[in-house]
């Protein structure tokens, strides 16, 4: 009777802002999939991975008890979880802990229109009406500030139109939803992101070199994209000055020019974004023949 593969299981939102940018990324990095009849889990149909749709607040627990080996949820969810287990490390909860380079948004309190705010001060006495209580609670501790939090499972920005409460802290990203509800935002106390965490449970090596090549691959979709491939013909006795100029490039290939010794060409990656004043910049510096490609897929 033939074993069957170990299959790595991934928890992903199953809507929300994370969702799509989730999946796109598991994409990237080659993994094909179809979903079951309950659309609630993604069969891997080339690599022996499933991604699990589930509630964003129930993927720490779902790694960290080892129900899932990796998970991709927000900064501020890992951190809510974080401090309701009583712990001051968040790697003693979860094996590893990588930035994503989106779900970008930060935690804020959300002030009502003509009152002002002056800090951390301005919240003595305050009801605040938030979703994340254990994060609201260790930051007015921590700056020993006095006020009652209020628990909102959803609508948060409504709260003080209701008169649950005076202000709220809640999620932000654009500012529109604050500003609807005729709030505006007063002071970050969490700059979150997506994150890539880790089961904390030592896997059988059969897993371990699947989880290994996942998480070079989403390295290598992280770094390319925002990196570019330039090549350009330049001077010489510019290149010193064009080398500076590279945005997040690392030692560029400088190749000889047939029939040329003043000037050669240049072949860099640039992990940061190349924008047109880069361009007329390096143009000026003597670069000439500037070519700008994009970088498809990269393994470090």
């Amino acid at each position: 009777m033939q074993q069957q593969t170990a299959r790595i299981k991934i928890a992903v939102q199953k809507s929300g802002r994370l969702t799509d940018h989730s999946l796109e990324l598991l994409s990237r990095c080659g993994l094909s999939y179809s979903k079951g009849r309950d659309q609630l889990i993604c069969y891997g149909e080339n690599m022996p991975v499933d991604v699990l749709l589930v509630r964003d607040d129930d993927i720490p627990s779902l790694v960290q008890e080892d129900i899932c080996d990796l998970g991709i949820v927000g900064l501020n969810v890992v951190e809510e979880y974080r401090l309701g287990i009583g712990t001051a490390d968040a790697s003693a909860v979860f094996r590893q802990v990588s930035l994503l380079d989106f779900g970008h948004c930060r935690l804020s309190f959300g002030v009502p229109d003509g009152t002002s705010f002056e800090g951390s001060v301005s919240l003595a006495g305050k009801r605040i009406a938030t979703s994340y209580p254990r994060i609201l609670k260790d930051y007015l501790q921590r700056e020993g500030v006095d006020a009652t939090v209020v628990e909102f499972s959803g609508a948060v920005e409504i709260a003080p139109s209701l008169g649950k409460a005076d202000l709220i802290c809640d999620l932000v990203s654009s500012g529109s939803t604050l500003r609807a509800n005729q709030l505006y935002e007063a002071q970050t106390i969490l700059e979150s992101r997506a994150a890539l965490i880790q089961t904390p449970v030592q896997v059988p090596e059969e897993k371990a070199v699947w989880i290994k090549r996942l998480l070079q691959r989403i390295e290598g979709v992280q770094q390319v994209r925002e990196s570019k491939y330039i090549v350009l013909h330049a001077p010489r006795s510019a290149l010193d000055a064009i080398r500076a100029l590279l945005p997040g490039s690392e030692a560029p290939t400088i190749m000889p020019l047939d029939g040329r010794d003043d000037k050669v060409a240049l072949h860099a990656v640039c992990r940061e974004n190349v924008f047109w004043e880069t361009l007329e910049q390096l143009k000026e510096a003597g670069a000439s023949s500037i070519l700008v490609l994009p970088v498809e897929k990269m393994l470090a």
